[in-house]
Parts: C-alpha cells; structure tokens; sequence
C-alpha cells in the first residue's frame, strides 16, 4: 500500500463499524469504547475527527475536537456540544495494523492541527495510554507539570498514562519550529 494512495478525510458516521473494529485490533479491553461515544466527538462544533481511508477502506483514525483546557473528557463518555473550546483535544489517535509504517498519525494530525489553527485554537492537548508518550514526544508533545485537579482524570486512563501538550505550529512543517508552550522550556 503506498501512502500516496491514502486519502485524509472526515471521519463519519458510517465510518464508526470500521474505526470500532481498528479500535478493537490496537487497544486492550478497558480502554475500548462505546460507538455512541465516538459519534458525540463527531457532533462537536469543532470536531477535527479524521479518517484515513485506501481502497475505500479505513485503516486509520483520529478522534480530535475543540475543548477547554486541562479538563479531559471521561474515557468513553458521550459529549455535549455546549463546551467552549481552549485546545485542540486528540482523544484517540489509531491506525490498523497493516497500516503501520505510511506515516498515517503524522498525516492525519498535521491535517487536525491545520484546521485547529484556522479555528484559532493554539495549543494541544493529550493523554499518552500504553506507552505511547514515546511517539507523542517525537512529534513535539512534551509532559508538563500536572495539576492535582488533573492527577485523577489522567491515571483513570490506565497505568502509565501520560498528560502532554504542545503549542500547534502557526505556519509551516507542524513537527519543526514549534512555538513553547507558556510555562515551559520546550524540551522534555
């Protein structure tokens, strides 16, 4: 499969058996969700849920929408529309395994960050689950200081289960040249 062939999309509602179905294949039991919570995050008024699609088949997702600041959702929890947008929230970021390897993740967020940053949203928001802080750290994300108001929503994502952020590129290559987020050095 070429990368080249992948088409970057909205995620619909008629996408949800499949990105259900990619959910199941990557994550373990108590982080897999209900398809109604999917589908509130793609009644936002700014969802930023994307699909990557080959093939007419999804084998990737990004479930991202506006939200206020260092107040994430409940896993699995159905959103109200009525919630005023800070960040650009990435809730659920997963790509099938035979999809590994074509730079689908950096591609469906570079494609969120640049509809948030036309939104005037500037900074996004995280929580790395299974080890994933890795990957979100090469892609500019770093782990600040996490309030006490905070600690609980964080660790009720699982064991290991890391708060990142980073500042959305105003222009240009979304992994180079970030802006620093207030109160941080910029490095890990």
């Amino acid at each position: 499969m070429s990368p080249t062939a992948v088409t970057i999309r909205s995620l619909t509602e008629s996408d949800l058996p499949a990105a259900i179905a990619v959910q199941a294949a990557v994550y373990p039991g108590p982080l897999l969700e209900e398809p109604e919570a999917f589908a509130s995050r793609l009644h936002l008024p700014q969802s930023y849920c994307l699909a990557a699609v080959c093939d007419g088949r999804l084998i990737a997702y990004l479930l991202a929408h506006g939200w206020p600041s260092k107040n994430p959702p409940a896993l699995d929890a159905v959103l109200s529309p009525a919630r005023q947008s800070e960040v650009l929230y990435i809730h659920d970021l997963a790509v099938a395994p035979f999809g590994r390897g074509l730079r689908l993740g950096q591609r469906l967020l570079q494609r969120a960050f640049e509809l948030a940053v036309r939104d005037k949203l500037t900074d996004a928001e995280l929580i790395a689950v299974e080890g994933a802080a890795p990957y979100w750290r090469r892609l500019g994300f770093i782990e600040p200081e996490v309030p006490d108001s905070l600690r609980r929503k964080v660790t009720a994502y699982g064991k290991g289960a890391r708060w990142m952020a980073r500042a959305l590129p105003l222009c240009g290559s979304p992994w180079s040249g970030e802006r620093t987020l207030p109160g941080s050095s910029g490095s890990d």
